[in-house]
């Protein structure tokens, strides 16, 4: 094998291990801070914000797949979904997955750093959640939950970095967010419980049991009730109700994805989150457009 051959496998191996093939990580962390953003602006965002909200995105999801991956990495080769990563396939080293983490990490607060300091702070704290995540599942019964805390994060963030504050409004934002992540990560632990019990891994999935879908279906029904709450304090009108409709429905239709529990469906319950989030920032932001346009 050539050099150059030798270095696009090398590169391709860490693109894969930040799992840039699958972006779907990405969006399910954007959404809702793009939902906090647009109605602590009241539709207008500061540029600058949201690029460092979209790039901070994505570098924070990269290095925690990275360092998900490091701590998994005596995990990951026993788990029929996770075995071909590179780190669990013996690819990469642990240390080169630790110099990843270490330099988007460092890349991502460079941005938050352009921001003013109470942001800074938050974003410290963001970081501890999303740094510590990956080890709850070692002892913690609802890592989900952690999970949660960490991509929801976001939330309180962009109220402070965009208007020096968070008010309740903001809080409610963020307890809607991680009762739908929650949802869409235990749909995605429902597919490694075979898995996860064999090898004494925690998650909402197996401390849910055979109550799983019932309690998704509750948890689904509080973030609507949630959203409806956050529309009516902020005045938003038919097309953020349409979008929590039109999310109710989307939320239907992963109940029956998940009816029979089996891996691709609860799979795909987990990948169709994307459309969620994505209806309820359409509803929020052509609300705003067509009230200040």
């Amino acid at each position: 094998m050539s050099r150059w051959q030798q270095a696009v496998d090398t590169l391709t191996d860490y693109g894969h291990l930040i799992r840039l093939h699958r972006p779907i990580g990405t969006w399910l962390l954007l959404w809702p801070a793009l939902w906090a953003l647009w109605i602590a602006a009241d539709g207008r965002p500061s540029e600058h914000i949201f690029v460092v909200f979209v790039l901070g995105t994505f570098l924070t999801r990269s290095a925690g797949c990275a360092i998900n991956d490091w701590a998994d990495r005596n995990v990951d080769p026993a788990v029929k979904r996770t075995q071909d990563r590179p780190l669990a396939a013996g690819r990469i080293a642990p240390f080169e997955a630790l110099i990843v983490y270490a330099i988007l990490a460092l890349l991502a607060f460079g941005l938050v750093l352009t921001l003013d300091r109470l942001t800074v702070l938050y974003a410290v704290g963001g970081a501890v959640l999303m740094a510590t995540y990956p080890f709850m599942k070692r002892f913690f019964p609802l890592p989900q939950l952690w999970l949660g805390f960490a991509f929801g994060w976001a939330v309180p963030m962009a109220w402070i970095a965009q208007t020096g504050h968070v008010p309740r409004i903001g809080w409610l934002t963020f307890i809607g967010s991680v009762l739908w992540i929650v949802v869409y990560d235990t749909q995605y632990a429902m597919v490694d419980r075979d898995d996860d019990l064999r090898l004494g891994v925690r998650s909402s999935a197996i401390t849910f049991g055979e109550a799983d879908r019932l309690i998704i279906a509750v948890l689904q029904g509080l973030t609507l009730v949630a959203l409806l709450l956050i529309g009516r304090d902020q005045h938003l009108g038919t097309w953020f109700g349409a979008s929590v409709a039109v999310g109710a429905m989307i939320f239907l239709y992963q109940q029956w994805l998940i009816r029979d529990r089996g891996r691709e469906g609860c799979f795909a319950a987990f990948l169709n989150n994307q459309w969620f989030g994505l209806v309820i920032f359409l509803g929020i932001a052509l609300d705003y457009f067509f009230r200040v346009r």
